[in-house]
Protein backbone atom coordinates (compact mmCIF):
# COMPACT_ATOMS: atom_id res chain seq x y z
CA UNK A 1 0.00 0.00 0.00
CA UNK A 2 1.38 3.25 -1.00
CA UNK A 3 -0.20 5.28 2.07
CA UNK A 4 1.73 3.15 4.35
CA UNK A 5 5.12 4.40 2.69
CA UNK A 6 7.84 5.94 5.00
CA UNK A 7 5.73 4.92 7.68
CA UNK A 8 6.62 3.91 11.66
CA UNK A 9 5.45 0.66 12.62
CA UNK A 10 4.48 -1.04 15.83
CA UNK A 11 3.63 -4.43 16.21
CA UNK A 12 1.99 -6.48 19.42
CA UNK A 13 -0.42 -5.49 21.11
CA UNK A 14 1.57 -3.25 23.94
CA UNK A 15 3.90 -0.93 21.52
CA UNK A 16 0.75 -0.65 19.33
CA UNK A 17 -1.31 0.39 22.13
CA UNK A 18 1.23 2.71 23.10
CA UNK A 19 1.92 4.03 19.88
CA UNK A 20 -1.99 4.63 19.29
CA UNK A 21 -2.27 7.11 22.60
CA UNK A 22 1.13 8.98 22.11
CA UNK A 23 -0.35 9.64 18.15
CA UNK A 24 -3.73 10.76 19.89
CA UNK A 25 -1.95 13.23 22.66
CA UNK A 26 0.06 14.75 20.22
CA UNK A 27 -2.25 15.81 17.87
CA UNK A 28 -4.24 16.93 20.84
CA UNK A 29 -7.17 14.16 20.58
CA UNK A 30 -8.46 12.94 24.29
CA UNK A 31 -6.62 9.59 25.02
CA UNK A 32 -9.42 7.50 25.56
CA UNK A 33 -10.50 8.08 21.70
CA UNK A 34 -9.58 4.95 20.47
CA UNK A 35 -10.32 1.80 23.10
CA UNK A 36 -8.30 -0.97 21.71
CA UNK A 37 -7.86 -4.58 22.04
CA UNK A 38 -5.61 -7.12 20.78
CA UNK A 39 -3.46 -4.55 18.94
CA UNK A 40 -1.70 -6.52 16.14
CA UNK A 41 -0.01 -3.87 14.54
CA UNK A 42 -0.53 0.57 14.46
CA UNK A 43 1.40 2.78 11.97
CA UNK A 44 1.93 6.07 11.18
CA UNK A 45 3.33 8.26 8.08
CA UNK A 46 4.33 11.60 9.38
CA UNK A 47 4.75 13.15 5.73
CA UNK A 48 0.92 12.49 4.94
CA UNK A 49 -0.74 12.27 8.97
CA UNK A 50 -2.00 8.81 7.48
CA UNK A 51 -2.61 6.17 10.18
CA UNK A 52 -3.84 2.09 10.60
CA UNK A 53 -4.55 0.16 13.54
CA UNK A 54 -5.32 -3.71 12.86
CA UNK A 55 -6.53 -5.17 16.10
CA UNK A 56 -7.85 -9.18 15.70
CA UNK A 57 -11.44 -8.11 16.32
CA UNK A 58 -13.85 -5.77 16.06
CA UNK A 59 -14.41 -3.71 19.40
CA UNK A 60 -18.04 -2.17 20.72
CA UNK A 61 -16.96 0.38 23.46
CA UNK A 62 -19.55 1.83 25.47
CA UNK A 63 -18.63 5.28 26.83
CA UNK A 64 -20.89 5.61 29.72
CA UNK A 65 -20.57 9.56 30.77
CA UNK A 66 -22.26 10.00 27.12
CA UNK A 67 -24.38 6.55 26.89
CA UNK A 68 -23.14 6.05 23.16
CA UNK A 69 -22.02 2.44 21.90
CA UNK A 70 -18.95 3.04 19.12
CA UNK A 71 -17.89 -0.04 17.31
CA UNK A 72 -14.07 0.09 15.90
CA UNK A 73 -13.16 -2.55 12.86
CA UNK A 74 -10.13 -4.93 13.32
CA UNK A 75 -8.62 -2.23 10.47
CA UNK A 76 -9.09 1.63 11.21
CA UNK A 77 -7.90 4.05 9.04
CA UNK A 78 -7.66 7.70 8.73
CA UNK A 79 -5.36 11.23 8.59
CA UNK A 80 -4.75 12.67 11.87
CA UNK A 81 -4.08 16.74 11.95
CA UNK A 82 -3.90 18.98 15.16
CA UNK A 83 -7.07 18.56 16.85
CA UNK A 84 -8.62 16.23 13.71
CA UNK A 85 -8.92 12.98 11.92
CA UNK A 86 -10.20 13.03 8.67
CA UNK A 87 -11.49 10.20 5.80
CA UNK A 88 -11.72 7.79 9.45
CA UNK A 89 -12.92 4.36 8.23
CA UNK A 90 -13.68 1.70 10.64
CA UNK A 91 -15.28 3.54 12.86
CA UNK A 92 -19.14 3.26 13.43
CA UNK A 93 -21.67 5.46 16.62
CA UNK A 94 -25.03 3.75 17.02
CA UNK A 95 -27.75 6.39 17.05
CA UNK A 96 -30.66 5.19 17.91
CA UNK A 97 -30.97 1.82 15.73
CA UNK A 98 -28.85 3.03 12.82
CA UNK A 99 -24.89 2.54 13.19
CA UNK A 100 -23.66 5.59 10.63
CA UNK A 101 -19.72 5.47 9.87
CA UNK A 102 -17.93 8.22 12.06
CA UNK A 103 -15.94 9.66 8.85
CA UNK A 104 -14.02 12.89 11.02
CA UNK A 105 -13.15 14.15 14.79
CA UNK A 106 -12.48 17.37 15.44
CA UNK A 107 -11.88 18.69 18.69
CA UNK A 108 -12.78 22.70 18.89
CA UNK A 109 -9.76 25.06 18.48
CA UNK A 110 -9.51 27.16 20.76
CA UNK A 111 -10.95 24.89 23.57
CA UNK A 112 -14.11 24.86 24.33
CA UNK A 113 -14.37 21.13 25.83
CA UNK A 114 -16.68 19.92 23.05
CA UNK A 115 -15.91 18.05 19.88
CA UNK A 116 -17.42 17.42 16.98
CA UNK A 117 -18.13 14.13 15.08
CA UNK A 118 -19.43 13.93 11.76
CA UNK A 119 -20.51 10.83 9.02
CA UNK A 120 -20.45 10.49 5.32
CA UNK A 121 -24.66 10.73 5.61
CA UNK A 122 -24.78 14.08 7.40
CA UNK A 123 -24.93 13.30 10.88
CA UNK A 124 -23.05 15.56 12.76
CA UNK A 125 -23.10 15.52 16.91
CA UNK A 126 -21.10 17.47 19.03
CA UNK A 127 -20.21 16.07 22.59
CA UNK A 128 -18.02 16.36 25.65
CA UNK A 129 -14.23 15.99 24.99
CA UNK A 130 -14.19 13.90 28.91
CA UNK A 131 -16.10 11.81 27.70
CA UNK A 132 -13.28 10.42 25.85
CA UNK A 133 -10.90 10.43 28.64
CA UNK A 134 -8.95 7.61 29.02
CA UNK A 135 -10.52 4.86 31.07
CA UNK A 136 -14.30 6.40 30.35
Amino acid sequence: MAEKEGGVVKKGHELGLLMAISLLGEHGLPLGLLPLADVIEVGFVKDTGYMWIIQKKKVDHNFKMISRLVSYDSEITGYVEQKRIKKLKGVKAKELKLWPPVNEITVDDPPTGKMHFQSLAGITESLPVEAFAAGQ
